[in-house]
């Protein structure tokens, strides 16, 4: 799919420049073009290079904070919740361990632990699959949480945001966490609604209905607020939030007598290679959607939405922002490249670049989710699974639409 995608975005390109030559004139559209793949390829590089120091800082705290037990914790926090809603996995099961892990990993943003452990659950969910080429509900279920996971700590997100030079790169913490919240919600309850899993019950009523009311509880204390001050209680609120668990980590851990120092330096020397790593991901997708906005075909796929929705009546600022979301449930590293794109067309602190943002935090990429973990198994059917993602991601980007506009419109 992403091949696909790739190699559309330069022929697309290639045809819409041909007839702008052919039957408009612009002699210089292929100049621009070509202009664009360098410049591209140069910012990818650069935004690679700046990662380095923040994305080390994070992944030495993410090690610091798995050493001193809070992923435990976590897991251990998730458990009741997690028996009820999986009722065909037996109590004690292998599974249970490895799916706990694998959701607190994702939720405190430790993606280099979260998708091992999510490939040990779907091969220990496999073992109870009577039909292994089909998609049991507990591997559905299991898959749905994941793509469409709360995520606590959306870190690389304000990696780049401090990148492209946003005022405060955390700014969009609260709205990130309100869309995937929702997400999450969207996708649980569709998957219950196909295999009637009951949500009525005590235990699950309690953990959904406590966090639906702390998300409810954001909503009504910063509905009451002007803009202004909206947005400076959310920047305060995040940011406190953020250095409050950098010291509940680090102190943490140091109370178990576990030396702090090193082991946060041994996570860091991790964020160069990850930074280095992503360069040559960010050249392929930056450079690919250059060309494919300096040919003028992006601005054409815009345009056309625009005049769809023009007579509606609708404020269309949104747009600008709609190739992230209609990247994300396909490519990851596609929809993070728009997103940045996005941000340095239009600027980080724009509205396009901030709902881009909550939009690139709002889900996971559903059909990359599905292709590994199922494909890591042997499945090849995967029954209600792509719907009920699909659904979770609709959600998701209705919500990041929704809420930007509450919080920056």
């Amino acid at each position: 799919m992403l091949n696909l995608i790739w190699v559309s975005f330069f022929l697309l390109a290639f045809l819409v420049s041909l007839a702008k030559l052919l039957f408009w004139g612009q002699t210089d559209i292929f100049v621009q073009v070509i202009h664009a793949i360098f410049e591209m390829s140069k910012l990818s590089f650069e935004i690679s290079l700046g990662l380095v120091g923040i994305m080390s800082f994070w992944l030495g705290l993410m090690r610091v904070g798995e050493k001193g037990g809070f992923l435990t914790a976590a897991t251990r926090f998730l458990q009741p919740l997690f028996q009820k809603i999986f009722p065909a996995i037996p109590e004690g099961h292998p599974a249970f361990g490895a799916m706990l892990m694998n959701v607190s990993a994702n939720m405190l943003g430790l993606d280099n632990a979260a998708t091992p452990m999510g490939l040990k659950a779907m091969k220990e969910l496999q073992t109870l699959n009577p039909q292994k080429d089909t998609a049991s509900n507990a591997q559905i279920l299991f898959l749905v949480i994941n793509t469409s996971s709360v995520t606590l700590f959306p870190v690389t997100i304000f990696f780049y945001r401090a990148q492209q030079g946003a005022a405060d790169p955390t700014d969009v913490f609260i709205p990130i966490l309100i869309a995937t919240f929702v997400a999450s919600l969207v996708g649980l309850i569709s998957v219950a609604f196909v295999q009637r899993i009951n949500l009525l019950d005590t235990t699950v009523l309690t953990y959904l209905g406590g966090m639906t009311a702390g998300i409810g509880g954001l909503l009504f204390y910063f509905s009451g607020l002007d803009q202004e001050s909206m947005q400076a209680q959310s920047a305060f609120i995040s940011n406190f939030i953020l250095f409050s668990v950098i010291v509940v980590f680090i102190s943490g851990t140091a109370l178990k007598r576990i030396n702090v120092y090193d082991e946060f330096i041994e996570g860091a020397k991790e964020g160069f290679k990850v930074a280095i790593n992503i360069v040559p991901f960010l050249v392929a997708m930056l450079v690919a959607i250059g060309v494919f906005r300096a040919s003028g075909a992006l601005d054409l796929l815009l345009d056309g939405v625009r005049w769809v929705l023009a007579g509606l009546g609708w404020d269309l600022r949104f747009i600008e922002a709609l190739p992230t979301a209609l990247m994300k449930p396909l490519s990851g590293s596609g929809a993070r490249s728009l997103m940045i794109e996005t941000m340095q067309t239009h600027g980080a602190d724009s509205f396009a670049g901030r709902l881009a943002s909550v939009m690139q935090g709002s889900t996971e990429t559903t059909f990359y989710v599905i292709a590994v973990y199922f494909g890591a198994v042997g499945i090849r059917h995967v029954r209600h699974a792509v719907a009920c993602g699909l659904l979770a991601d609709f959600a998701g980007i209705l919500t990041a639409i929704f809420i930007t506009y509450f919080f920056f419109g």
